[in-house]
Order: C-alpha cells, then structure tokens, then sequence
C-alpha cells in the first residue's frame, strides 16, 4: 500500500485523526493559552530593552557632560605640564581593620591619651622657654649674642 492509500484507509476508518487537529475547543484554549504568554514574554522582552536603551543614554549622556567639561578645563589652563614636571601616581594604601577586643582598644587609648599628654607638655614646655629668654630683637647691646 502506497502512503496515500494508507492515508485514505484511515480516513474511511477513523482509527486516527489525520488532519492533526484535536477537537477543537480545547485546541483553541491551547493555541489562545501560547499566544498570551508568547505576548506577554515579548511584551517583558521589549521593556527590558528598553530600560537598557535608556540606561545606555544615560551614561552617553553622562560621558559627554564629563568630556565637555574637561575640554573647558584644559582650555582654561594656563599651560600644558611636560611630563617629566608630572610626578609618577602612586596607588594609596589600603587600611587594613585591626579586630581588637574591647579590653585592648581601651588599652591603646589609653596609650595614645598619654603620648598626646606627653606631647602637649613637652610643647608647654617648649613655650616657656622661648618665652622666658631674653628677645634678640630688643636692641639690648649689652648682652652677648
């Protein structure tokens, strides 16, 4: 049997649907179900694209304002540096955070209280001194310098 005459065969018999639909009403629903969601995801798809776009000219927008605003910096310089006036840029060293307990931070603050102690009176100290001298400045011959 050629398939065309099988195909004919099954037709007369109805043992399969040939046409490929089911019945029709839930294949409606099926088809009616896929297309809002086909909708529904492009719909997501073309907002998603277009909150990109924006964004995207946000930050044109924002290089140009920069770009712009450099170009009326270098206008308004003076002159232009060499290179060899320029210092090299060294990269800052990063802080590390010390984990102290709570008995040792007060401890080095406490430390820290005497060490300024001690400097704000050697400072005192030095004041006086200075202050407490005879003044170069007074004219008074009298004494060797």
């Amino acid at each position: 049997m050629t398939s065309v005459r099988f195909r004919d065969y099954l037709k007369i018999h109805a043992v399969i649907p040939i046409s490929g639909r089911r019945n029709g009403s839930s294949s409606n629903m099926k088809k009616a179900k896929n297309l809002k969601k086909r909708i529904r995801r492009l719909e997501a798809r073309m907002q998603k694209g277009a909150k990109k776009l924006a964004r995207l000219k946000r930050k044109l927008e924002a290089a140009q304002t920069v770009s712009a605003a450099k170009s009326t910096n270098k206008a308004a310089a003076p002159a232009v540096k060499s290179a060899a006036a320029k210092e090299p840029r060294v990269a800052k060293k990063v802080k590390r955070k010390l984990n102290l307990t709570p008995e040792r931070r007060a401890q080095l603050a406490a430390a820290m209280r005497a060490r300024w102690a001690a400097k704000r009176a050697a400072a005192a100290t030095n004041t006086q001194k200075i202050s407490s001298g005879p003044d170069p400045s007074s004219g008074d011959a009298s004494q060797p310098l």
